[in-house]
């Protein structure tokens, strides 16, 4: 029984993920009530499962990495703070796991011994294009092998099932372009950290230059700060002075605006209060209005969303980040990183919309949206082909998620 069992499931896959979550959300979207996984511990678990795949029976091995398999830094003999910061530009990179305690490198290559396949379901960016070739490096598939990588934009079940009907290889160019820029942040930043830190050190008795350090984002960042900091401490404010009136009219207060805005001169502005303060009624002598229209939105990036975060709900950026990116491995929101604000050619609008019509805020609204004549149709916006534009996947209430998100 044993061997034909063994000879029934020969061909194996193994699925990498980028986070443990996600392979747990793979894992599910896989499996079925009459066919669940089963799940070895350890510090990145494994899910088991059978499932047919391409005509043949074939077991299913889903885990995960977390985050970055590799980092580089420079040779021991570089290391020392004696070192020239110039020659840091040719000096020997070496590449060293991430993680060293985690053992992700050993656990892939003991997982992949008895597998035929490997399914890459990393992240959809530049960076999840380079940790595929870092999962590369580590597994050892039995021959014939093959790579394939999946692209997806939302962890759902559906998403996910779609991904794997569409397999791809990984792009090496968008990989090499993150091992270049890996490699262009550490030499700049190691050798200007340590040449600017030497520089100031002693220098100026209220600065605290233990450590000064430099990076590429960081650095250009803080000179906007400066400046902006620089331009606040020289603004010399200037007192002015400005009418609030208010009438009733049937019970109703309206806020009256003052033409001339404001003026810098007290008397002037009694003056003025006096006149006002000593009228009882008021006449409307005319009326004019204007017709706005508002151009419909288009679909949502990530600046854009950080945006509105920002200006709505009072969030800084790491934090709305860290909510859509919560949001998004539970499944409730499309990939939180994207420069798209045009969906592609053929993205189901009706049904992300018909998939809120339950929710009891705005449930309303995506009903009728359905069923206008136009349905739900924003503006032409950019595809820059990573992702498609920030979308909700699923309909969610405050209480149901909880934590705030």
């Amino acid at each position: 029984l044993l061997e034909s069992f063994s000879m029934a499931t020969s061909y194996a896959v193994l699925v990498v993920a980028e986070k443990p979550s996600i392979a747990s959300a793979i894992a599910l979207a896989l499996s079925t009530k009459d066919n669940p996984f089963t799940t070895r511990g350890g510090s990145l678990p494994v899910h088991e499962l059978e499932r047919t795949y391409e005509g043949k029976l074939t077991k299913f091995k889903v885990t995960s990495v977390i985050g970055h398999v590799y980092s580089i830094d420079f040779h021991g003999r570089f290391q020392s703070w004696d070192t020239e910061p110039g020659l840091l530009f040719d000096a020997d990179i070496v590449k060293k796991e991430s993680n060293p305690k985690a053992r992700v490198c050993h656990h892939l290559s003991s997982e992949s011994k008895e597998c035929n396949e490997v399914q890459l379901f990393l992240d959809c960016d530049r960076e999840g294009e380079n940790i595929c070739f870092e999962v590369l490096d580590c597994i050892k598939l039995r021959s014939p092998a093959r790579v394939r990588r999946a692209k997806f934009s939302a962890v759902t079940p559906a998403a996910i099932l779609e991904a794997m009907k569409n397999l791809g290889t990984p792009n090496e160019n968008e990989s090499k372009a993150v091992d270049a820029r890996q490699e262009l942040d550490l030499r700049t930043g190691v050798a200007f950290t340590r040449y600017q830190t030497r520089f100031f050190q002693g220098r100026y008795g209220n600065l605290d230059s233990a450590l000064i350090s430099y990076g590429p984002c960081q650095t250009p960042t803080l000179g906007f700060v400066v400046d902006r900091h620089i331009n606040i401490m020289e603004h010399v404010p200037e007192t002015y002075y400005a009418l609030r009136v208010e009438v009733k009219k049937s019970g109703v207060v309206v806020p009256l605006l003052w033409e001339r805005g404001r003026v810098f001169d007290q008397q002037v502005c009694a003056a003025f209060a006096l006149n006002v303060s000593s009228v009882k009624s008021l006449r409307v002598v005319s009326v004019s209005s204007k017709r706005q229209k508002r151009s419909r939105p288009t679909g949502l990036n990530t600046v854009a969303m950080l945006k509105i975060a920002s200006a709505q709900l009072g969030m800084g950026p790491h934090h709305a980040m860290q909510v859509a990116e919560r949001l998004y491995i539970q499944g409730y929101l499309s990939y939180p990183r994207t420069e798209s604000t045009g969906y592609p050619p053929g993205f189901d609008l009706r049904g992300t919309v018909a998939s809120l019509r339950r929710h009891p805020m705005y449930g309303a609204f995506a009903s009728a949206l359905l069923e206008s004549s136009r349905g739900p149709n924003p503006r032409a916006g950019h595809d820059a082909g990573d992702h498609p534009p920030i979308t909700p996947c699923a309909s969610a209430t405050a209480e149901e998620l909880g934590g705030g998100d």
